[in-house]
């Protein structure tokens, strides 16, 4: 039996118009669509995967406000059979290591957890350290970025691609565990999966039942903030080539110009 934690996050879709609120420069979540993050989806697959070949529950654990609830219902709806939502006001502003440490201490309060399964980054910080921060907190083995993973009695066996090559990592039963864009396709929920969504257990909880203290979190705490914010240019037209003959040349001239060449 094996009993897994999926990490999930609700995110700004990636096709709205994203941008960080006045004021404290934090991210405005209310100014695009939210969705579950597309790699949160895929680590949700490899679970269920991993489940459906033996024995076990599939629990999905998230930290954010009253709106993600609407991403633990999209997990829930492919297959998890529980979750569990951390939310506190307290929490606005904080930043990548503060989460973790919360994460961290939600997972001290769940029985049973062999595994934990994250993304290798949200599309909206791309820390891509929070599992291995977790990690470090629970004083627990790590294999991160991992496109192929495997299970075999206590043993977790995966492949690491880098630019360096492919490697192979080996962990024992309890770790924690994250996956790349390439780990699989996932499963889009069904009807049926969609109706039970609707009656499976959520458990929400504040800092304090999972004991974190209010001065450990939030923007005034943390380690790293954004001081300040300037919009992206506006596109402008690109400059044309006409070939008439030495097009090749005029391209090569206006790489060496821009020094990309």
């Amino acid at each position: 039996m094996t009993n897994i934690v999926v990490l999930i996050k609700q995110v700004p879709d990636t096709w709205s118009e994203r941008k960080l609120a006045d004021g404290d420069f934090t991210l405005d979540r209310e100014a695009a669509d939210a969705v579950l993050d597309e790699i949160n989806e895929r680590a949700v697959e490899e679970a269920l995967q991993i489940k459906e070949r033996g024995e076990g529950e599939v629990t999905v654990l998230s930290v954010g406000p009253d709106r993600a609830t609407d991403a633990i219902r999209k997990a829930l709806s492919m297959g998890a059979d529980k979750a569990i939502h951390i939310k506190d006001d307290l929490l606005h502003g904080s930043d990548a290591v503060q989460t973790a440490y919360v994460i961290a201490s939600a997972l001290g309060t769940v029985e049973g957890v062999e595994m934990v399964i994250a993304g290798n980054e949200a599309t909206d910080g791309r820390v891509g350290a929070v599992p291995a921060m977790i990690a470090e907190y629970l004083e627990l083995p790590h294999l991160t970025h991992l496109r192929k993973l495997e299970l075999e009695g206590e043993t977790l066996r995966g492949e690491r691609e880098t630019d360096e090559g492919i490697f192979q990592v080996e962990a024992q039963l309890p770790a924690i565990v994250s996956v790349n864009e390439k780990i699989n396709e996932p499963r889009f929920p069904s009807f049926k999966g969609i109706m039970a969504a609707k009656k499976k257990e959520v458990a929400v909880l504040s800092l304090a039942d999972i004991g974190v203290e209010a001065d450990t979190v939030g923007l005034a705490n943390a380690g790293s903030t954004v001081t300040g914010v300037t919009p992206k240019a506006a596109k402008t037209a690109g400059e044309r080539v006409t070939d008439e003959g030495d097009g090749g040349d005029k391209v090569a001239e206006y790489l060496v110009g821009q020094k990309i060449i």
